[in-house]
């Protein structure tokens, strides 16, 4: 239709005339003071725009004329539709940036207004995004996630060499006279220590010591603190979270009963069952100088032990109480043994050397302790200072519900266990 209506009802001439008019309107519109389409300006009393000043090429019927500038150089979309995209002599599809002998394109719009922060890559990026990035770092500084994990690589380091330092001092075999007796003889008092946590609070904590006596089990001593716990948890370093605090309750217990100081004290976590052969038992017991002992619920995985489907069947194969098999890595040394220490629950404990015991020693003493699944020293530790947090003002329910009610509801709770 519009073919149609140029040649029917408008002249040629009149076309190639209207063509060049509008293009000359265009270009000085837009981009005053350049070089326009092939064409010449020269001085004229009219002025800049005007028709005489203009002398247009000779043009073809059916084919554009090129424009010497980008599409880019303007801000209007509805005009950069109606410029072409290339010049004689250019890559098909390129971009020219400017022609030689041409002058550089003005911006001829009306200036955004610059606002405080409005400008940059920052400015762009919030009127995009309704954001700013946060800008990288300079090379060569901290940042503060960057901090943490280097301060969190510099502790770790620090207490792998204070493990180093005192794993040194573990003593893996009997030192005392009554470890030597079938029946321990000489034996009178076993102590336990646990740590209960406040569920949504990880600062504090419960340090709880007990002593009993042996062979009957009777509570003696019991030591129940609310304590601060500033250590972090550190999957191999929880010596360094819990056992300052059972320090210092076994320091209390020296100064103030002396005389009902535990003979050896078993501790509800590892010994030498752990990855740098240091666990908590290992810990306490050369910071305390006492005989000890770890008794664990779970598997640690080290040294290639794996709960698998070969340990649960050596498991399953402990049919009695009193019966266990060893712990063996692939580096070929007994880390610690498996125990049944009741015929009520078919779970075992993972029984490892702390300091100043033997292997076989351990397991015996841990076995002579047991009433149920857990050995009475430990299971004493837990149960009162789970009461302790009870007991305190505001104290969360998940403590409230994990202290059975009634001493029934306490045994028929570890038998299930």
């Amino acid at each position: 239709m519009k073919d149609f209506f140029l040649q029917t009802l408008v002249p040629s001439c009149w076309v190639d005339v209207l063509q060049a008019a509008f293009l000359h309107w265009l270009q000085n519109r837009l981009l005053p003071g350049a070089s326009r389409c092939g064409g010449t300006r020269t001085g004229s009393p009219e002025g800049r725009g005007s028709f005489a000043a203009f002398s247009p090429p000779r043009l073809v019927p059916g084919r554009v004329l090129p424009l010497p500038f980008p599409i880019n150089s303007f801000s209007s979309r509805g005009c950069s539709r109606l410029l072409p995209r290339s010049v004689p002599g250019s890559v098909p599809g390129s971009v020219p940036r400017s022609v030689p002998g041409s002058v550089p394109p003005a911006r001829n719009v009306r200036a955004r207004p610059r606002l405080p922060g409005n400008g940059g890559a920052a400015g762009r990026a919030r009127r995009r995004h309704g954001r700013v990035p946060r800008p990288a770092a300079p090379l060569g500084t901290v940042t503060e996630l960057g901090l943490g994990a280097a301060l969190g690589t510099a502790r770790r380091r620090r207490w792998e060499r204070e493990q180093a330092r005192l794993r040194a001092s573990v003593v893996e075999e009997d030192t005392e006279e009554w470890q030597k007796e079938p029946q321990f003889s000489g034996l009178q008092r076993v102590g336990g220590v646990d740590l209960s946590y406040i569920k949504g609070d990880e600062s504090r904590a419960c340090a709880s010591l007990v002593v009993l006596s042996f062979p009957a089990l009777e509570v003696l001593y019991q030591d129940c603190r609310i304590v601060p716990v500033t250590a972090p948890y550190v999957a191999g370093f929880l010596a360094f979270r819990e056992v300052p605090v059972l320090v210092e309750a076994v320091q209390r217990l020296q100064q103030e009963e002396p005389q009902l100081q535990p003979q050896v004290l078993l501790v509800d976590g590892n010994g030498l069952l752990h990855p740098r052969g240091f666990g908590t038992a290992c810990h306490l017991g050369v910071l305390t100088d006492l005989p000890c002992i770890g008794v664990a619920k779970n598997l640690l995985h080290v040294d290639g032990l794996v709960r698998d489907e070969l340990h649960r069947e050596q498991v399953r194969s402990l049919q009695r109480s009193g019966e266990a098999f060893p712990l063996t890595g692939t580096s070929g040394k007994v880390l610690g043994m498996v125990l049944r220490s009741c015929n009520n629950s078919s779970r075992p404990l993972y029984v490892s050397v702390g300091h100043r015991v033997s292997l076989g020693m351990a397991v015996r003493l841990v076995r002579a302790c047991c009433r149920f699944r857990v050995p009475e020293p430990i299971r004493q530790a837990d149960i009162r200072s789970r009461e302790y947090l009870r007991k305190q003002p505001c104290a969360p329910v998940e403590v409230l519900e994990a202290v059975p009610a009634s001493p029934e509801s306490k045994k028929e709770a570890e038998s299930e266990d």
